[in-house]
């Protein structure tokens, strides 16, 4: 991995979790406007506080060393809340404003998922 890759990795990783973070800790307290765009969306809000560990159990998944395997499923979670949120928001007919913040956390999930290095990776090739 160069540094270029290591660089690019920590930069999406650490801004993804900074918005999992923040998004998860508003969601558990209910806080942050959450409620409304939850409601608005057609969604119970006892959602928010799934949502909200997990999104904070994901972040610690990712940043924790090895385990690649529960480091694929936190990044297939995010990306299936954020898709979510952005598909979403979309059929409700909101406005692009609206829709920005999932599209940026997909983005984000993609590069540092295609970024991480190979010890953060499932090794198929090792013999069982």
């Amino acid at each position: 991995m160069t540094k270029r890759d290591k660089i690019i990795y920590w930069i999406a990783t650490l801004f993804l979790s900074f918005g999992m973070v923040a998004g998860g800790i508003q969601q558990i307290f209910q806080i942050g406007g959450y409620n409304e765009i939850v409601t608005s969306l057609g969604y119970p809000l006892y959602l928010l506080s799934i949502l909200g560990i997990w999104k904070i159990l994901g972040v610690i998944a990712i940043l924790i060393p090895r385990l690649p395997l529960l480091k694929e499923w936190a990044y297939a979670g995010f990306f299936f809340a954020m898709s979510g949120a952005f598909v979403s928001h979309i059929v409700v007919g909101q406005a692009f404003v609206e829709i920005v913040p999932s599209l940026i956390l997909m983005i984000a999930i993609l590069i540092s998922w295609s970024f991480r290095p190979s010890n953060r990776k499932i090794n198929f090739n090792k013999s069982i």
